[in-house]
């Protein structure tokens, strides 16, 4: 078979059965590779009595992880930019494993804080380049692939945190974080080999293909700086309910397990909020999409300010949970459409890494103003206003494209 014989057979595996086995696989792999987000959260108890530390230096590990990760997105992608993306897999599970195992025999918080960096940037490989690798295998259904894909984030969370639970429970958070380790490495590699087959983006023009909506009459970066900061404004709007649900439950009177109920149950029905968004993007475009969902967030945030009985509380999380979880996955999505393909990888991992920066500024902005106020309504409050500066520079950025498209077709 000739080079260019080869190169057609790739370019038709786009949209085939092969792509949607491909993305199966890119789906377990991010559910198992995701654990370095979830998994602390439940060990965090038992580390803070083990080593006798305060609350706030037992909580850094997490915080580490997330740095990890956000980091880790732009340097994972920028990989699988370029050797695609078994690399930064194998690197990301390797990663993960010694961390684990790292964890599991930290001395003391230090070190535990040190392994926790290198778990998140190790799990930054299951998310952002993942994503980025599964938008060059489709065409028609790209959207659809990409909140696919991007549901290993939030199934692992659903999944993860009663095993981890059980683990710690019965034989220890040390032993716990050694047996991930060991679990990732073993289970991981496998998965990884078997995304081997290289990308058909290697056989589009590589100029246009990224261009598929027009460029928006504005410079790349300009137009990355943008979605930096949406990113960052709808994820501090996103943090609110999401890092302090189970508290407010618990300042109501409802009890923390009824905020972790509702937490869970956000996080579920995010999951059919990102295949809906993905669904939506591959109609209207990833501006359009990401417009809808960040508008019904500010909605579900006023809700919030509006009804507090317990009831009210599951109706409004399950809302909240429906119309954000398909957000994120749209940053991927207009990556796809206004840049070029072989720049998919660092892009949408920039796009990331400034999202989990606003939802590390939001989930501690809440509190402060919590601290300050002695409630969350103002707290709610804030993180409505944020949204509407994410509504304001995706609206702009949506008008700029129809324009553009408007003089193309006239100018045709």
């Amino acid at each position: 078979m000739t080079s260019q014989a080869a190169g057609r057979a790739e370019f038709d595996a786009v949209d085939s059965t092969y792509a949607w086995i491909r993305l199966f696989v890119a789906l377990v792999l991010g559910t198992i590779g995701s654990v370095g987000m979830w998994s602390y959260v439940v060990a965090l108890p038992p580390v803070q009595a083990d080593f006798g530390i305060l609350r706030n230096a037992a909580s850094l590990p997490y915080t580490m992880a997330m740095i990890g990760f956000a980091f880790g997105g732009v340097v994972m992608g920028r990989l699988s930019d370029r050797h695609g993306i078994v690399f930064p897999a194998m690197l990301g599970t390797i990663l993960l494993g010694f961390g684990y195992l790292a964890a599991g025999y930290a001395p003391n918080i230090w070190l535990l804080d040190a392994a926790h960096v290198l778990i998140g940037f190790g799990t930054s490989a299951t998310f952002g380049p993942i994503v980025s690798d599964m938008s060059h295998w489709f065409r028609k259904r790209r959207g659809i692939a990409i909140g696919i894909a991007s549901c290993g984030n939030y199934a692992s969370g659903a999944i993860w945190p009663p095993i981890v639970q059980h683990f710690v429970t019965t034989d220890g958070w040390r032993a716990t974080h050694i047996g991930i380790g060991i679990f990732c490495l073993v289970s991981m590699i496998p998965l990884a080999l078997m995304l081997r087959r290289r990308s058909p983006v290697d056989h589009v023009d590589l100029q246009s293909a990224g261009a598929a909506r027009g460029s928006l009459g504005i410079k790349p970066n300009t137009l990355q700086a943008l979605l930096a900061v949406a990113g960052i404004a709808c994820c501090v709007a996103m943090s609110m309910p999401q890092v302090h649900i189970v508290a407010y439950c618990a300042d109501l009177g409802y009890g923390v397990a009824r905020g972790a109920e509702m937490l869970s149950l956000m996080l579920g029905l995010g999951l059919i909020a990102r295949v809906a968004s993905g669904s939506i993007a591959d109609k209207i475009g990833g501006l359009g999409a990401l417009l809808i969902g960040t508008t019904l967030q500010a909605f579900a945030l006023l809700l919030y300010l509006g009804f507090n009985g317990l009831t009210s509380l599951y109706v409004v999380s399950a809302l909240f949970g429906l119309f954000q979880g398909g957000i994120i996955p749209m940053y991927a999505v207009i990556v796809r459409e206004y840049f070029p393909p072989r720049d998919a990888g660092v892009r949408t991992g920039i796009a990331l890494m400034f999202a989990l920066f606003g939802m590390a500024l939001g989930g501690w902005m809440s509190g402060l103003i919590f601290d300050l106020t002695g409630s969350y309504r103002a707290a709610f409050a804030n993180g409505f206003l944020w949204n509407l500066l994410n509504i304001a520079i995706i609206g702009w950025l949506l008008i700029r494209s129809r324009t553009s498209t408007s003089g193309r077709l006239a100018a045709a």
